[in-house]
């Protein structure tokens, strides 16, 4: 039985969390709080599994009562967002501040999209009761000047050829992409990346990442052509596969079916991969809930591109890369630190042996 404590400012979202959570009977919500300070005593007395948290409440502002929790009582929290471009920016906050997830809301009138939205609430609250969140916050490093480019240094890989670097991830992707990319050297070969998030929210995250890395980090726009130092985030809904069109490889875009539970979904980006760029590609599949990229991981080994997974130990929710693992997709599994290393040591092998 996982114990939900709700806190949100709205009787409404309070009472419609409540119905929408015990709609499983696996969930059982133990209180629900009008704002921190009222949260505050209620985390320490029915000790949650989970906290949903709105961002926009009185007294105190979710991000800074979300930023106490992590410091002091490290507890997993699911944001409750709105789809604006405010609700985006500080919900990417909130998961450097160490939120598992987010749930946008609906509307206001919370019509048309209920069913939806209690199905997302109750995946993603069963998916943090099982995430490693003091582990998470055991290993946090001090951030670093918020904005400031990381200085990469060049690498040795030839990028004329070639050569292309993937990304897939869902449940803990935010932080998990952020510290792969400002691994990786401002020179490298193009990235893909496919990371689970609604429309809405995915400019706002590559704008952060653009923020705090040495790539140049973009939204994937159709037919626009790859290049050396860039990095293309799948739009929010919709897919993300690469190309080759004119003699250049290009991000194709597209919103057709669902695949693996999700659009974007990591399977359709690295099966593209493993089609269009094969072995001159090397892949890794990141923390996230499922088993979304494994069949495509598995398809870019079998193409004979280089392979990684996150382990365990670092990884918020070990679901896809455990999939990955599992189905004989990864090659090697490293700590999320190493991940960029890897796979620039990877192109350089491919390189070299050409």
């Amino acid at each position: 039985m996982i114990k939900v404590l709700i806190v949100d400012d709205s009787a409404l979202i309070r009472s419609v969390l409540e119905t929408l959570l015990s709609a499983d009977p696996n969930i059982h919500v133990v209180g629900t709080a009008c704002d921190p300070m009222d949260a505050r005593g209620k985390i320490k007395t029915l000790n949650p599994d989970v906290v949903t948290l709105d961002i926009e409440m009185p007294n105190m502002n979710g991000l800074a009562f979300l930023e106490k929790i992590m410091r002091l009582r490290p507890t997993p929290v699911v944001m409750i967002s709105t789809l604006t471009q405010k609700g985006a920016r500080e919900t990417l906050l909130a998961l450097e501040l160490g939120a598992v997830d987010f749930v946008a809301k609906p509307g206001h009138d919370l019509e048309g999209g209920l069913e939806g939205f209690g199905r997302e609430v109750r995946e993603k609250v069963i998916a943090a009761s099982q995430s490693d969140v003091k582990g998470r916050a055991m290993a946090r490093q001090p951030a670093s000047g918020a904005g400031a480019k990381r200085a990469a240094v060049p690498s040795k890989v030839n990028s004329s050829r070639k050569a292309l670097i993937a990304l897939g991830a869902s449940t803990g992707g935010v932080e998990a992409i952020k510290t792969v990319l400002s691994g990786l050297p401002k020179d490298c070969p193009p990235v893909v990346i496919a990371q689970h998030m609604p429309a809405g929210f995915t400019e706002r995250f590559a704008s952060r990442l653009n923020e705090v890395s040495g790539l140049t980090v973009v939204e994937a726009k159709d037919r626009e052509p790859v290049k050396p130092g860039h990095a293309y985030i799948a739009p929010g809904g919709a897919h993300l596969r690469v190309e080759y069109s004119s003699g250049q490889l290009k991000c194709r875009i597209g919103e057709d079916e669902v695949v693996s539970g999700h659009r974007p979904s990591v399977d359709v980006l690295f099966s593209s991969v493993a089609k269009q760029v094969g072995d001159f590609a090397v892949g890794a599949i990141l923390t996230g809930m499922g088993k979304d990229g494994a069949q495509g991981l598995l398809e870019m080994r079998q193409a004979g591109a280089y392979t990684i997974g996150q382990s365990q130990s670092s990884a918020l929710i070990y679901g896809m890369p455990g999939a990955a693992k599992a189905l004989g997709a990864v090659q090697e599994e490293t700590k999320i630190e190493s991940i960029a290393s890897k796979l620039i040591s990877a192109l350089e092998a491919k390189r070299d042996a050409a």
